[in-house]
C-alpha cells in the first residue's frame, strides 16, 4: 500500500519522480483518519506541497481526480488539503496482513552503534522503585533501537566506591555484629541497605545533638554538618584509606560489595535483563584522575589555592566545576570522565546514551562541557536521557529513611496482585501454571505502566491501576494476545485453521478494515520511538491496536463466520494482530501469556 502512495504522488510531480520513489516509504505522510472522517487512510499535503511544488488543496484534488479510475480504491475524497482514501477490501488486507512477515522484519532500517548506559545502581542498597523505571526504559530503549536497525551495545556502571558506599560499611563495621546476609535470611542487597539506613538514623541523631549544644548551627543544612559529626568524619577518613588502598578497609568494602552485586543479579535475572559490559566505578575513577591530571599539565584545568583542581566553564554558564577535591579524592564528574572515554575506546561508538534521572541534567551538561573542553570530536554525539520521578500515592521515597519501594519486594506485590485478579476469575479451579502467568502478568503490568509515559513525565505509581484488565494498561494488551491465542487453538482443534489461499475481499466490514490498516503503522511506531528515545510512542500504538482488536472482535465472528473462506480470513487478520502485540510486547521487555 505504502508504494501505491509513493506511485500516486510521483504521478503528481513527474519531474521528481525519481526523488519520490527513492524517499523512505515510512516517512510518507499517511495517518489514521479522523473519527469523523470517510476513508481507510489520509494523506496530509501540507507535508508534500514543498517537494511537489504545489499548494496543498489543489494537489489533494489531483491525486483524488487521478485514484477515481483506479480499481484498488473505492473512493478518494479531498477535504482542503486532505486526501481520504477508502481502498478495496482484497487490496488493503493483502498490502497490510498480507504482508504481516514485511512489517515484522523492518524496512528502512538506520544504522549507527549506540552505546546505552543504564540502571547504575548504587552498592549501598537495594535497586528501589526509581531503579525499576530506568531499567525498564533502557530495556524498552535498546530494544528499540535494535528494531530499528542500530548496532547496540548496552552497558552498566555499578558504583561501587565512593562517600555513599562508606556510610554502609562504617554502619556495619559499628553495628553488624559480623552477621552475614544468609544468617538474617535476607538477599545481600537488602541486608546492606539495613546498615545505610542505620547509618542516617545515627547521622540525624548526632545532628540534632550538635545543633542543640551550639545553637549557631541551626540555619545550616545536613550536607554542612556532615563533617562536624563523629560520624560523618569517620566515613569520611573510612573513603580516605579506601583510595589509599588500606587492606582492612578493601576487604570490607569487598566482602559488602559481593554480597550487594549479588542481589542486584538476582533482581536483573527477574527483569530479564543483560548487560553487553559492566563497569566498576572502583575500576574507572582512577582513570578519570589521570584524564583530570593531564587536562591539567595542559592548562585546561586550574588549582586552586587549596590545591583542588577545576575547569573553568564560566562561558558555558555553568561556572566552576572542581574535578578533584583539595584532599586529592575524586568526585562524581571525575569517574564519569575515565568511563565515557573509556566506552568510546572500547566500541568506537556513533554515539553514547546515558538513561539517568532529571535531577542530574546539570551533572550531565557540564560532564559533555568538559569532554568537549578536552578536545573529544565525539563529545557532540553525547546524550543524556532523562526521565521524571517516580512517586507513590503516598508520596515521595526517601532512601536514607527506609521510605523506598525495594524493587524485589515491589516484583512480589505485583505477581501477588495478579493472582488476586486471576483467582477472582477463576475461583478454585486454577491453572497449574498459575504462578508463572501471574509472574508475567504482574511484571507486565508494572513495565507497561512505566513506559506508557513519557521519560520526561514524573508519575505517581498505582500497583493495583496498572493490574486492570480494561483501560490503558499492559494487562488490557496481553489480554488481546492471550484472546488471539484462545482462538487459534480452538481453530486448530477443529481443524480449521488458516489456508494458503485467502478471500481478502470478504473483509469489507469497517472494524475489520480499521485494525489492518492500524498494523501498517506498527514500524513508524517503532522508528518514531527510537528516534525520539521514547517507548511511550510504541506503547500508545500498542493500546490502539489492541483496542482496534476489540471493537473487530465485538463486531464480527471469527469461530463462527458464516463460510470457511471468511472464517480463514477473520483467522489470518486475528494472527497478524497477535504477531505484531506480541513483537511490540517483546520490544517493551514485557512477555505476552499464552492465556490469561
Amino acid at each position: 500500500m505504502l508504494e501505491f502512495i509513493q506511485k500516486l504522488i510521483s504521478e503528481l510531480a513527474p519531474e521528481n519522480a525519481r526523488e519520490i520513489t527513492e524517499m523512505p516509504l515510512l516517512s510518507l505522510p499517511v495517518e489514521v483518519p479522523p473519527d469523523n472522517a470517510n476513508g481507510d487512510i489520509t494523506i496530509n499535503f501540507f507535508k508534500l506541497a514543498k517537494l511537489l511544488k504545489g499548494k496543498p488543496d489543489i494537489l489533494a484534488a489531483r491525486a483524488a481526480e487521478i485514484l477515481s479510475t483506479r480499481p484498488e480504491v473505492l473512493k478518494a475524497e479531498a477535504v482542503k488539503a486532505f486526501l481520504n482514501i477508502e481502498f478495496e477490501p482484497s487490496f488493503l488486507h493483502s498490502s497490510v496482513p498480507g504482508r504481516i512477515d514485511w512489517i515484522l522484519a523492518f524496512p528502512e532500517k538506520k544504522g549507527g552503534r549506540v552505546v546505552l548506559e543504564y540502571s547504575a545502581p548504587n552498592t549501598n542498597k537495594p535497586m528501589h522503585l526509581g531503579h525499576v523505571r530506568n531499567n525498564t526504559l533502557g530495556q524498552a530503549v535498546g530494544a528499540i533501537l535494535k528494531k530499528a536497525g542500530r548496532e547496540l551495545v548496552s552497558v552498566n556502571l555499578i558504583n561501587d566506591r565512593g562517600i555513599h558506599i562508606c556510610k554502609s560499611m562504617l554502619a556495619y563495621e559499628r553495628f553488624g555484629n559480623g552477621e552475614l546476609p544468609s544468617e538474617k535470611g535476607k538477599k545481600g542487597d537488602h541486608f546492606v541497605g539495613d546498615f545505610y539506613v542505620l547509618f542516617d538514623a545515627e547521622l540525624r541523631r548526632q545532628i540534632a545533638q550538635l545543633k542543640a549544644e551550639d545553637p549557631s548551627l541551626e540555619g545550616l543544612s545536613d550536607d554542612e554538618l556532615f563533617s562536624k559529626t563523629e560520624i560523618g568524619a569517620a566515613a569520611q577518613d573510612m573513603l580516605k584509606k579506601w583510595e589509599a588502598g588500606d587492606d582492612r578497609t578493601i576487604a570490607l568494602w569487598k566482602k559488602m560489595n559481593k554480597w550487594v552485586i549479588d542481589g542486584f543479579e538476582e533482581t536483573y535475572r527477574r527483569m530479564g535483563i543483560k548487560f553487553d559490559k559492566i563497569y566498576l566505578e572502583s575500576e574507572t575513577y582512577l582513570l578519570g584522575k589521570d584524564i583530570v591530571s593531564e587536562g591539567l599539565a595542559r592548562g585546561t584545568f586550574q588549582r586552586r589555592d587549596d590545591g583542588a583542581v577545576y575547569v573553568d566553564l564560566e562561558k558555558e554558564k555553568f561556572g566552576r566545576k572542581v574535578l578533584l577535591r583539595s584532599d586529592g579524592t575524586s568526585v562524581y564528574i571525575t569517574q564519569d570522565l575515565g568511563t565515557t572515554v573509556e566506552k568510546a575506546k572500547d566500541f568506537a561508538p556513533d554515539s553514547q546514551i546515558w538513561i539517568v534521572g532529571d535531577e542530574q541534567i546539570l551533572h550531565f551538561k557540564t560532564l559533555f562541557a568538559v569532554l568537549a573542553k578536552l578536545g573529544y570530536a565525539w563529545a557532540s554525539s553525547l546524550f543524556h536521557l532523562s526521565y521524571g520521578m517516580v512517586n507513590l500515592p503516598s508520596g515521595r521515597m526517601k532512601s536514607r529513611e527506609g521510605t523506598v519501594v525495594d524493587a524485589d519486594d515491589l516484583f512480589d506485590q505485583m505477581a501477588g496482585l495478579a493472582m488476586e485478579a486471576c483467582k477472582e476469575r477463576y475461583g478454585d479451579k486454577l491453572p497449574e501454571d498459575i504462578e508463572e502467568r501471574c509472574e508475567i502478568i504482574g511484571m507486565g503490568a508494572l513495565k507497561f505502566m512505566l513506559l506508557k509515559f513519557s521519560p520526561k513525565t514524573t508519575m505517581t505509581f498505582d500497583p493495583s491501576a496498572s493490574l486492570k484488565f480494561e483501560g490503558d494498561t499492559g494487562p488490557y494488551v496481553q489480554y488481546a494476545c492471550a484472546r488471539i491465542n484462545s482462538i487459534m487453538r480452538k481453530a486448530d482443534a477443529q481443524g480449521a485453521g488458516i489456508s494458503g489461499n485467502m478471500d481478502w475481499s470478504l473483509l469489507s466490514g469497517k472494524e475489520e478494515k480499521q485494525l489492518a490498516i492500524r498494523m501498517l503503522f506498527y514500524p513508524k511506531a517503532v522508528h518514531e520511538s527510537a528516534d525520539k528515545l521514547d517507548p511511550s510512542i510504541l506503547a500508545g500504538y500498542l493500546l490502539e491496536l489492541a483496542k482496534a482488536f476489540s471493537r473487530f472482535y465485538k463486531e464480527f465472528p471469527v469461530l463462527s463466520a458464516e463460510s470457511q473462506e471468511l472464517r480463514c480470513a477473520r483467522l489470518a487478520l486475528c494472527d497478524a494482530t497477535r504477531r505484531i502485540l506480541e513483537d511490540g510486547l517483546g520490544l517493551l521487555s514485557i512477555r505476552a501469556p499464552e492465556a490469561m
